[in-house]
């Protein structure tokens, strides 16, 4: 079985929007919306592989460094597991466009993303991005992404 390692990027404008592309000619979930983000490369980290992804699929340059993460999802569903690692940035180089699997880009509130985006999107972005959470799973469908519970230390 493969293990996905997925790095994506939360571009959020001043007013808290989400920049979100249209896919195209991708092997996953073409022709719905979704973040920039893809398979992270043998060799490089996560925040490198963010900031890659961003400036192939919508033309942006992000700052790894500046990149904060704001949470990491587990999933394991239809024979296929993998982590994806969100990470939000506030400024970027260049403006955004449609550029390699992306046929055009849009902001959106993220509390109310289009009908046809990624099933799982609207649910990670309420959890990371709106609610805080820090890790999440998905194990028993596309939309059922879930806080995990993390205890604190041991007294």
């Amino acid at each position: 079985m493969t293990f996905h390692l997925v790095a994506w990027a939360v571009l959020l404008d001043g007013q808290g929007r989400v920049l979100l592309g249209r896919r195209s000619g991708a092997s996953y979930a073409d022709g719905l919306w979704g973040l920039p983000g893809g398979h992270v490369e043998a060799g490089e980290t996560l925040t490198g592989a963010a900031a890659r992804e961003a400036a192939e699929e919508v033309g942006v340059s992000l700052d790894p460094a500046a990149l904060a993460c704001l949470g990491v999802a587990r999933y394991d569903l239809d024979g296929s597991q993998g982590l994806d690692v969100f990470f939000e940035a506030r400024t970027w180089v260049g403006t955004p466009r449609p550029l390699e699997k992306t046929s055009e880009v849009g902001w959106f509130d993220p509390g109310d993303l289009p009908d046809d985006a990624l099933p799982w999107l609207g649910r990670a972005l309420a959890l990371h991005l709106l609610g805080g959470v820090r890790l999440a799973e998905q194990v028993d469908g596309m939309a059922q992404v879930q806080a995990l519970r993390v205890a604190g230390p041991a007294r």
